[in-house]
Parts: structure tokens; sequence; C-alpha cells
């Protein structure tokens, strides 16, 4: 569906962008994420045909957009940061003359109009001019002008911006619900949106991509987090000698016993250990890295297969969970 290719933007001697890759399919929903200044509203911009490359190129829906703008354009929906509102039209005339500078027929407005007011919430507002309304429905008006074309891709900056957590999570369904027929790009500065709806991440740092990764690639660690009451001299050479771990470094000392409880959900099989009350435990923490060719659950079993042999009190086990906030922050600094 879009296909971006060394896409490139220089302003004299600064490189805004430099030479961005990659593609996206139908019905992903992807999220652009980066600090200020990384290149996110630049890439955003020329992927809307608003600015002009400076090198590289750019496909959608099978368009080029350098041969076939207009074309392109007619594709996309697109929600600016400032959704830029005439406030002394009503919610549903606004709409109107949206639909008509999409390009929307005029016998078919009307249901067009009906279909974005009832997706966005905006029904019982629709009468209102939009000076009236709060932050949170001029922005659901925003996105209603976005997808009153039914277009195949979605671009939208900061969507829950100025929504309260009843509207964000109508949002969120929002976006799940137009993602079945078509392309979403996400940008926000809120990483919990960004893991509750996007299936992957494209990170940009100093112009450049810094991570193209699934949500799945991003939680699935390689490493495994153990605690048991052996020192480090007992310990190391019973996980060391474990078929898997590639290695082991020793993370700290626990204060207390730990309980097993069964752990279900995305992380599949295995287990989790939580602290058990009133007990009283000496623990030495551990964090083996497994090898890039084996399973993490098959390392996990046979590192508690073998501290079990060893006669060893196992009070911890789990495996490295990393959060989008932990990636983010890992690729800020480097």
């Amino acid at each position: 569906m879009i296909r971006v290719e060394s896409l490139t933007r220089t302003y004299g001697e600064l490189k805004a962008v430099d030479r961005v890759s990659f593609e996206i399919g139908q019905g992903e929903i992807v999220g652009l994420l980066g600090h200020n200044g990384a290149g996110k509203t630049t890439i955003m911009k020329m992927l809307t045909g608003f600015l002009e490359p400076s090198g590289g190129d750019i496909e959608i829906d099978g368009l080029d957009i350098a041969a076939d703008r207009e074309g392109v354009q007619s594709r996309i929906g697109y929600l600016p940061e400032n959704d830029p509102l005439y406030p002394e039209m009503t919610v549903i005339d606004y709409l109107d003359y949206a639909a008509a500078l999409h390009g929307v027929a005029e016998a078919e407005r009307p249901a067009r109009i009906r279909e974005a007011l009832e997706k966005t919430g905006l029904a019982p507002k629709a009468a209102d001019t939009v000076a009236t309304l709060s932050r949170g429905y001029r922005q659901r008006v925003g996105v209603a002008q976005a997808i009153l074309h039914q277009p195949k891709v979605l671009i939208l900056d900061e969507p829950t911006n100025g929504l309260d957590p009843t509207q964000v999570q109508h949002m969120r369904e929002l976006i799940r619900d137009l993602a079945e027929n078509a392309t979403v790009i996400l940008s926000t500065h809120i990483l919990q949106e960004v893991q509750a709806v996007c299936d992957r991440v494209l990170i940009i740092r100093d112009g450049e991509m810094a991570l193209d990764a699934t949500m799945e690639q991003l939680r699935a660690g390689k490493r495994l987090l153990v605690t048991v009451g052996a020192p480090p001299e007992q310990a190391l050479p019973i996980f060391e000698a474990v078929e898997g771990v590639g290695s082991v470094e020793k993370a700290g000392e626990q204060g207390r016993g730990f309980a097993l409880v069964e752990k279900a959900g995305e992380q599949g099989r295995g287990f989790a250990f939580a602290g058990k009350a009133g007990e009283q435990g000496r623990g030495f923490a551990f964090v083996i890295e497994v090898q890039e060719d084996q399973a993490l659950e098959d390392v996990a079993s046979r590192v508690a297969r073998m501290i079990c042999q060893a006669g060893l009190d196992l009070y911890a086990l789990r495996p490295e969970v990393r959060d989008l906030e932990t990636v983010f922050a890992e690729i800020s600094v480097q």
C-alpha cells in the first residue's frame, strides 16, 4: 500500500530526513515516533504531497506521488496536529464543505457525512458551531473530515490530543475500525496510545530510521530474569551449563521470598513469580541471555529443571518484558 524508498529532505545543509525507507501493508496500523525535530512531521508532509522530497520515492496504492500527486492525495485522509477548523461554521456545514473539497459527489455527501458523524460520535453536536465545541470534540471533527471520502490511507497526527479517558478509548476503537478498510499511520507523543492500537512502530532519530519493528518483536526479549537461593560462585556454573544460554550476569540480591503463580495472556505459556507476604527469603538475581537460535520458553524450562536438579531454591523465573517506553529511551540515548 505504501512504499517509501530513500526519502530525503534537505534545507540548505540541514538534512531533516535522511534516506528513510519503509513499506506498510494494507490494513496495518503503524506508529510514527520520534522526539520533536526528529523528522516525523516532515515525513508526513511529504507523504501527503504537501512537501516535495529532495530525493527518494513515494508510492501509495501503486501511484508514484511525483507523477500523480492529485491521485495520491485523493486516497489520503489527513488529520494535522492543529486541525484548521472554521469556528463560525456548524459541524455539519463544515463537513459538507470538507466533503466538497475532497471531491465527494453532491448526491453522496449526506450519506458520507451521516456516516462520519456516527463513527466519531458527533451526531449530537452536528448543529453546533465549531467555536462552542470542547477541544476533544474539535479533534473528532478533524477525524470526521479526514474519513469523509473513504480514504485508503489515514495519516493522523496526535489524534487523541485533548481527549478525556472515555474519548481516548472511543478514538482507539475508531482507529481499529478504520483500519479494516484503510492503512493508518499514527504519530503521537503518547507511547501508551501506540502500544494500545498499533501493529508496528517506526522510530525516527535525527532524520534517520532508528527502528522498524512490530509490537510483538519489541515485547519479545531474549533474556530471562532468575532469582535463586545460591551465590554467584555456585549458581553461575549451573546456568552456563544449560543448553541455549549465551551469557549470565549477576543482577543483585532480593530480600523476600516468592510464590509461583500461573501467568496467561500475550506472553504465552509459562509462569511468573509474585512476592509472598510474610516470608523472609534471600535470593541472588541473575540475567540470562538466551542464544538467538533458541526459543525463550525452551531455555526457561531447561534452566528451571537444572536448578531443581541441583537442589537450589528457585524464587523467580520470568522473561524480560520490554515496553515501548524502554525501547524508545534506549534509542534516544544511542
